[in-house]
């Protein structure tokens, strides 16, 4: 991990990822609100663990990753929006922010997994590719991944981030193993998951755009109409 970077929380960790994965699958609205920012924290699919942050935790988490250069701060109207800026601060291209937002967002994962979970941020080739950047970040100074002991069963190793720290003995006897799957079971879970991410990424732009009509309203002062 970067020497310079201090261990980050579950909800910095959560934030940051959220904010790399929205500016590539969502363009049009990014920079993101705080609003949208948390709806997409709190998604319940393309997530692990899934949480329920408050829109308190989430501004904590900004106000720390803004002072680690992280995050960076935008005036959007009527209300902050934000960017973020880990691919600068970490040095790294685009492939290992890629990869490295799944493990963020998803935890540990095997290349073969990372390789499907990751197409929207960035496609690899093969899951030789998937090996060769997540050799590179583990082998950097410091280490930003790291691979971990095959589980009994397993065909293949998973690989960890680092930037909530260096997992301890007891995180690594709690991480359960996923099941050894085929390359045939992995393509044919593709298109379910790729389906749960548009919709869990409709229901964050829905949200936006609500709080955008909310925000109209208020301006004109009126009030938004309810929806039955």
């Amino acid at each position: 991990m970067n020497k310079a970077l201090p261990p980050l929380s579950l909800i910095q960790i959560r934030v940051l990822a959220v904010l790399i994965e929205k500016e590539r699958t969502v363009p049009d609205t990014y920079p993101m609100t705080l609003n949208a920012l948390v709806a997409g924290c709190n998604q319940k699919t393309s997530r692990d663990p899934v949480m329920s942050i408050s829109e308190t935790e989430a501004q904590e988490a900004i106000d720390e990753l803004k002072r680690l250069s992280l995050v960076l701060e935008t005036s959007g109207g009527r209300v902050m929006r934000y960017s973020q800026n880990a691919k600068r601060v970490l040095v790294i291209p685009s492939e290992s922010l890629a990869l490295l937002t799944g493990l963020m967002l998803r935890g540990p994962q095997t290349a073969g997994e990372l390789r499907i979970g990751c197409e929207r941020l960035c496609k690899f080739s093969d899951i030789s590719a998937v090996e060769g950047f997540l050799n590179e970040l583990a082998d950097r100074d410091g280490g930003l991944v790291v691979e971990l002991p095959r589980q009994a069963g397993a065909r293949e190793n998973r690989w960890m981030h680092l930037l909530g720290g260096a997992p301890t003995e007891e995180m690594l006897r709690d991480v359960a193993g996923p099941r050894s799957v085929s390359a045939s079971e992995l393509q044919t879970d593709h298109s379910v998951t790729e389906l749960r991410q548009r919709v869990a990424e409709l229901e964050a732009n829905l949200t936006q755009l609500q709080q955008v009509v909310a925000d109209l309203c208020r301006q004109l002062g009126v009030e938004p109409t309810s929806r039955a």
